[in-house]
This record gives C-alpha cells, sequence and structure tokens, in this order.
C-alpha cells in the first residue's frame, strides 16, 4: 500500500463527506433562492467587501442594498414572479445586482452572450419569451440593430443601466436613474421562492448563432455552488476569487460567483482576461482563488516567463479544460497547491472534480455512469446483438452517459425536441434513460483514492468539437456552409493544431459541376453567419466526398490528414489569427503552425 498516498487521502475525507451530502438534493418545494443567499451574507459579514472591479468595489451590504432598489424597480416594471427577462451586459457589479435582484422576486433571466448581434441575439431574447430586456449602456448599438425584429415595446420594454455615468438612448429607460432613490428593503417575496424554479437561462454555444437555452433552477445553482464553495476552491470570508470568465457562462456564474455567495469570499471581476495582467492583479488584489478554462491557462504558460512567477497569493484554481500536458508546467510556474479540474455541462446532469487533488484529472464523480463503446471513424454508438450498448473496459474510452433518476434530473433546454436528442434510452437495459454527453472519458489510475474511481476527458466525439472553449456542432456549420453559393455539400470537423485548446474546425468542401468557390465572397459569408470560435479555421477543396453505406459523410480519413498539404493533393484555404478572409496555405506557413507559432 502507497502510505503517503493514503495518509494524503485521508485529508481528504471532508470533501468527500461534503460531495455525499450535497448530491443529495433537496426537495424542489423548498423555499430557498440564490437571492436568500445574498440576503445571509449581508446581514452576517455585510461590511466585508463582495466584489471589486477594475473601478469599483462592494461591500455585501451594499451589494444586497442595490439588489433591493433594482427589485423594487423591476415590481414597479409590471413584472411579477414567472416571468422571463434578457439580461445582456458585460462582466460588472450592476450584472450581478440585476440577476439577484430578479431572483428575490422568483423571475427568471436569460443571460445573453455579450458577443452575439443580429439574428443569434434576437433568437436568444425570443426563445425563453422574455417580457422585458435590461443591457449594458456599453452594449447599446447592439440592442439597437434588432429590436425592430423584437416583440418588445421601445420606452417601456427595454431597460440601460449605463457604464460610467454614459448616454442612454431616448427608446430605453435609464435604470440606474429610475431605481436610485428606491427602498433598499428585502423583498418579502424573497421567503416564497422554491428551489424547483429556474433561475435563469444559460445558452450553450450556438454554431449557426441559435443557441439552445439550458434551464438552471434555484437547486441546480445553488447546490453546484455549495460544492464548489467547499470541496472545489474550498474557500471561505477570508478568500478572494479571480473571475476573469465572463458571468453570462456557468463557470464564471456558478463556480466563480456562486462559490463566492456561498461561502462569503470576495471576487475580484474583471471584465475580460489579459495574461499581462493576470499575475500583477493576482498581487494587488491578494487573490487566492481562480477560475479558469483550459485555453486561458495555456496563453498565461505562453506569456514571457518570470523567476517569480509563482510568488503570489493564488494557490487553488478551479476550472475545466486544463490538458494533462501543460497540467504540471502550469502548477509548478504559478506555485499552485490545488487544481480542482471539473467536468460538466451547463444542461448535464452528470459533473466530475478532481477533489482528492491528482494530477491530470477531471477527478470523481458520485453520479451513476457508463463508458459505452464509440466508433469514432463511423460516428456511431457501439451495440451489441440485442441493440444494447456495450461498456467499455476499464482504461479504455468510452462515451459517458450520465443515468436520469430523481437525484440526477436532466433539467434539458427550452427546446423539448432538443432535450430528447440528448436523452439515450433502453441503452443498457429496457426503460432506462440517460443523458449523453457526446463526449469521450476513460478511467485513469491515480493510485490510492479511497476506493473512488478517477477519470480523464479524452475528446469530444461525432457531431461536436470544442475551440475556444465552446462546443462547435459540425452539422449546424455544415449547414450554413452549404448555403453559400457554388456549395454542393460539404463535410466539417475538428482537427488539432499545435500550441492550441481543443480542435479548429475545418471544412472539406465539393462545388457543384462548373463552379469555382468565390474565396472572399465566402470569407464575408461565415463572418456574417457564424460567430468567430464556429467559423473554420482551415478549408480544403475536394472533388467529390466519402459516404458510408448510410450515406453518412466520412470524417475518419479527413481527421487524420487534417491539413497537411504534403500529404494530398487538395487546395487548402486557411483564416489566420485575428484576420477575416482566407488565403491559401503553402508549405512555409504549415511549418508555422506545425511549430505551434502561428498564434491560434
Amino acid at each position: 500500500m502507497d502510505i503517503k498516498g493514503f495518509f494524503s487521502a485521508l485529508t481528504e475525507i471532508p470533501a468527500l463527506l461534503t460531495l455525499k451530502r450535497g448530491i443529495v438534493p433537496r426537495p424542489n418545494t423548498d423555499r430557498d433562492c440564490i437571492g436568500a443567499s445574498l440576503e445571509a451574507n449581508a446581514e452576517r459579514i455585510g461590511d466585508r467587501v463582495a466584489v471589486i472591479t477594475e473601478s469599483a468595489q462592494i461591500t455585501w451590504a451594499e451589494l444586497n442594498a442595490l439588489a433591493n432598489r433594482y427589485a423594487e424597480f423591476l415590481t414597479s416594471a409590471g413584472l411579477v414572479p414567472g416571468d422571463t427577462v434578457s439580461v445582456m451586459m458585460v462582466n460588472r457589479i450592476e450584472f450581478l445586482a440585476l440577476l439577484l435582484a430578479a431572483n428575490k422576486l422568483g423571475i427568471t433571466t436569460g443571460l445573453i452572450n455579450t458577443n452575439l448581434r443580429e439574428r443569434p441575439l434576437v433568437h436568444c431574447i425570443t426563445v425563453t419569451a422574455s417580457k422585458k430586456c435590461f443591457f449594458g449602456g456599453e452594449l447599446t448599438d447592439a440592442i439597437a440593430q434588432v429590436k425592430g425584429e423584437l416583440d418588445l415595446v421601445e420606452g417601456s420594454d427595454y431597460f440601460a443601466i449605463p457604464e460610467d455615468g454614459g448616454p442612454v438612448p431616448d427608446w430605453a429607460v435609464d435604470m440606474a436613474a429610475a431605481s436610485a432613490n428606491l427602498p433598499t428593503d428585502n423583498p418579502a417575496y424573497t421567503g416564497e421562492v422554491t428551489l424547483g424554479e429556474t433561475a435563469m437561462y444559460i445558452f450553450t454555444s450556438g454554431t449557426t448563432g441559435l443557441p439552445k437555452a439550458a434551464l438552471v433552477s434555484n437547486r441546480r445553482f445553488l447546490m453546484l455552488a455549495t460544492l464548489t464553495a467547499k470541496a472545489g476552491l474550498r474557500c471561505s470570508e477570508k478568500d478572494r476569487v479571480y473571475i476573469c470568465l465572463p458571468l453570462y457562462h456557468a463557470s464564471g456564474l456558478m463556480i466563480g460567483a456562486g462559490a463566492a455567495l456561498m461561502s462569503g469570499a470576495s471576487m475580484f471581476v474583471r471584465k475580460r482576461f489579459s495574461a499581462t495582467a493576470f499575475l500583477p492583479e493576482i498581487r494587488k488584489y491578494e487573490c487566492t482563488r481562480f477560475v479558469y478554462v483550459g485555453e486561458l491557462c495555456r496563453y498565461l504558460l505562453a506569456s514571457p516567463a518570470k523567476p517569480d512567477d509563482h510568488d503570489s497569493p493564488l494557490d487553488t484554481v478551479m476550472g475545466n479544460g486544463l490538458r494533462p500536458d501543460i497540467w504540471c508546467d502550469f502548477k509548478n510556474r504559478f506555485g499552485l497547491k490545488r487544481i480542482t479540474e471539473f467536468y460538466a455541462a451547463s444542461e448535464g446532469n452528470v459533473a466530475f472534480a478532481n477533489l482528492l487533488n491528482k494530477d491530470r484529472t477531471i477527478g470523481m464523480t458520485a453520479a451513476k455512469i457508463a463508458l459505452v463503446g464509440y466508433d469514432v471513424d463511423a460516428d456511431e454508438i457501439v451495440r451489441n446483438a440485442d441493440g444494447r450498448c456495450v461498456e467499455v473496459e476499464p482504461g479504455e474510452p468510452g462515451l459517458l452517459l450520465g443515468h436520469i433518476n430523481p437525484n440526477a434530473a436532466f433539467e434539458g433546454y427550452t427546446d423539448r425536441e432538443a432535450t430528447e436528442k440528448k436523452v439515450l434510452r433502453d441503452a443498457l437495459e429496457e426503460g432506462d434513460a440517460w443523458f449523453n454527453t457526446g463526449d469521450l472519458v476513460r478511467e485513469v489510475d491515480v493510485g490510492y483514492a479511497l476506493g473512488y474511481a478517477h477519470y480523464q476527458f479524452v475528446d469530444r466525439v461525432g457531431d461536436t468539437f470544442r475551440w475556444r472553449a465552446e462546443n462547435v456542432s459540425t452539422n449546424e456549420v455544415g449547414e450554413i456552409v452549404n448555403g453559400f453559393g457554388g456549395v454542393k455539400i460539404c463535410n466539417v470537423y475538428g482537427v488539432e493544431v499545435p500550441g492550441a485548446d481543443g480542435r479548429a474546425g475545418m471544412a472539406a468542401i465539393c462545388l457543384s459541376a462548373g463552379a469555382e468557390l468565390d474565396i472572399e465572397g465566402f470569407g464575408q459569408y461565415v463572418e456574417r453567419e457564424l460567430p468567430v470560435y464556429a467559423r473554420p479555421v482551415f478549408l480544403r477543396i475536394q472533388r467529390d466526398v466519402d459516404l458510408t453505406g448510410t450515406f453518412k459523410l466520412v470524417k475518419g480519413d479527413l481527421k487524420r490528414e487534417a491539413y497537411n498539404i504534403d500529404s494530398f493533393s487538395d487546395p487548402v484555404y486557411v483564416m489566420k489569427p485575428r484576420t477575416s478572409d482566407y488565403v491559401p496555405l503553402d508549405a512555409e506557413y504549415l511549418q508555422t503552425i506545425r511549430d505551434g507559432a502561428a498564434g491560434f
């Protein structure tokens, strides 16, 4: 037996007990909500700093008072429990106050990606049946572009919160001014809000600009935030969490702000990530915790190293996507004692967390899971003669399924059809139901772990890959590419790029007879129709496409060949970083990519 590992594992028992208690959810009818946690902090540690930004700071009591003024304003605007409103704002104190205000009143907030414009933005506001639209003054132009397509009334359904006293358009109400002198008492209704109510919609990545709205209940938010605070980041009111991920996303909001809310820790909230500002701000604001995505870790490692990079208050980080190949370099360079890598999805019913501080693992789970065989080349689940899924051997990559049951509900999306597509029924036995994560995961041996199996993320499968920390649907991108003039059919897939996390999009395009690809027009087309992370980085022009016997597109060979123009004769184009046009890929730039120096 590994004695050192045994005693090390014993110190983790409190975290395991927290995990065990946390996964048993309270009844949906229990009265509790996110806003009630804010009120508790204001009562208990009201004079302590809650949030610091690059230009302001606020205590827990002041944040609660601001949320209460906003709540009074929402009521005066005619909103009632059960209504939904859209919120589009950069990381700001006002964003948190507005979200908490709505939650205190049983009002659901749809949290919109601040990068969305035009059709995707219209979709996000309408798919949740939002009755009002709240936005930061910094995003006035984005809302102005689409208000004519929304079923909202100018002057009464649009509310702006200006930044730094900026102007407010005449078609919106200045919420900051209108709420400035309203009462700051806690709303009486907060005590009536239940755990089962939908607190917010967090949108999944939308490759065609049509994201799906994932339902997040009060129960789910509070359960995840509590587990993060106690067993993941392990923070108390003495800690400060560094948050530079967008608060409209689950990691920034539920992991970062959620952990602070449940523990009383303060948070430094930055509008956007900056590698050069990271360590100076960690030191200046005495941040002890950090919430990451893997891409940020790779950016930080790529920045010029200094002898004292390890010398800072930061000792514990939590996030997802930290790849095994850079794990130890990142941990050692920045002097980290604990990396709590986790695996979860905004809409999923299964989560993993590296609570025992083992290197290169997403950790363990208390949920009932199955890892089943998946044929990557054929892009389909492996089944036996009875049509059932086949579980893989320990150590082999398998498609991760999460069992759907009362203690692990799949809350799904606003779109019922989209929800059902993620459910795999009669998978291992008749009548069962599983959430299909679309991810390959394998069990790994990490030494003594108190009887808990540990796992490692392998890859996305089939129709989805990750790029720029977002999920990209190959089918949805393909539909858009196929809509460009002259394109007969295309095959979209993800390819690895040295020095970058995830997989870059690549489209193999077959043109109609006699057609030539207008490469300049195509670049303008994808810029208009697809968000940045979903635009194919590489284009391969083929004479024909390969199909399976069931007429499915074959991706296996294309993925293996990728953009290696020295192994085939088809022309390849590339959209270089920070550009929006395609240029021919030549041998010189191919070598730059292979050297990891292209800057993707």
